[in-house]
């Protein structure tokens, strides 16, 4: 196989690094997003040749076209872009501000979005390209505190499935991966709601203990993740949802089948929201 070009965001710890070395090793060249230049420096010396690192803030957005196209002048068209960076925002949707929200918003999703949109016009001209997209399992089973987070990732992976649809006819595969409870930093880069309503204190003490202690325990090893998308990214047919994680699939499976058992006890009722159609000849209500 050739040598690929990735774009990974999000690269400096956690499952982007692990990613960023596996994509290494495996031969190919990556270019990391990162937030510092110190960063940067440490991504630079996985490989003297094929690891390269960007200063970016995913929120910046007048700034992803132009490292979109530097990246492409100087290593070549990018064949695969990582959407990876992101942060957790942990707080009951009450207590949590407009500010909050929208900087929620503005890494998880609509930094994702910009540098799709960075990166269409190259993979389409070329028709081919694969776009992944990190959601995570809270996207589709939110518990109570993290609905805002969970809202995030859940328009990412709705936007996901559109995408895949209009890009299907260019050659451009799309994925979004679910990741459980990996062994990152991203317990340690949450950001809560301040705790400004007594009745949801119990709430917020409980939920900010056990994300602390959660922090440094969870189950699933980065690089075996990391070995698992470097495997869907050389896939001839991808999935369009890869979820990854034990906890996470239980999790999944365990609220797709509460779904199926909620709509089928009300799918008669559901069922019977038609209009009623009206025979011209007889007025009779057709069956």
């Amino acid at each position: 196989m050739p040598q690929r070009n990735w774009l990974i965001t999000g690269v400096s710890s956690g499952l982007g690094r692990a990613l960023a070395q596996a994509v290494i090793a495996a031969g190919d060249r990556v270019t990391g997003t990162v937030r510092s230049a110190q960063a940067a420096a440490e991504i630079g010396a996985l490989h003297p040749s094929w690891a390269v690192a960007r200063v970016l803030d995913v929120t910046e957005f007048s700034a992803a076209d132009r490292i979109v196209d530097e990246v492409m002048r100087e290593v070549g068209p990018i064949d695969i872009l990582v959407n990876n960076a992101g942060y957790t925002f942990a707080g009951s949707v009450e207590e949590a501000t407009f500010a909050d929200i929208r900087a929620q918003f503005e890494t998880n999703y609509f930094g994702a979005i910009n540098l799709i949109k960075a990166v269409l016009p190259s993979m389409r001209t070329r028709r081919q390209g694969h776009i992944l997209n990190v959601s995570s399992m809270a996207g589709f089973v939110t518990p109570g505190g993290i609905g805002i987070y969970g809202a995030s990732k859940l328009a990412l992976e709705s936007t996901s499935e559109a995408l895949a649809h209009e890009l299907r006819p260019f050659g451009i595969n799309v994925t979004v991966i679910v990741p459980g409870a990996f062994r990152t930093q991203l317990g340690h880069s949450r950001r809560s709601a301040p705790s400004s309503i007594p009745d949801y204190l119990p709430q917020n003490q409980a939920r900010n203990e056990f994300l602390s202690a959660y922090s440094d325990s969870q189950r699933g090893d980065p690089s075996k993740a990391a070995a698992v998308i470097l495997q869907v990214a050389g896939a001839k047919t991808p999935p369009h949802r890869l979820v990854i994680g034990p906890d996470a699939v239980d999790a999944v499976l365990t609220k797709l089948h509460e779904i199926e058992a909620e709509t089928r006890a009300w799918e008669e009722i559901s069922r019977g929201t038609d209009l009623d159609v009206v025979r011209p000849s007889t007025g009779i209500p057709a069956a």
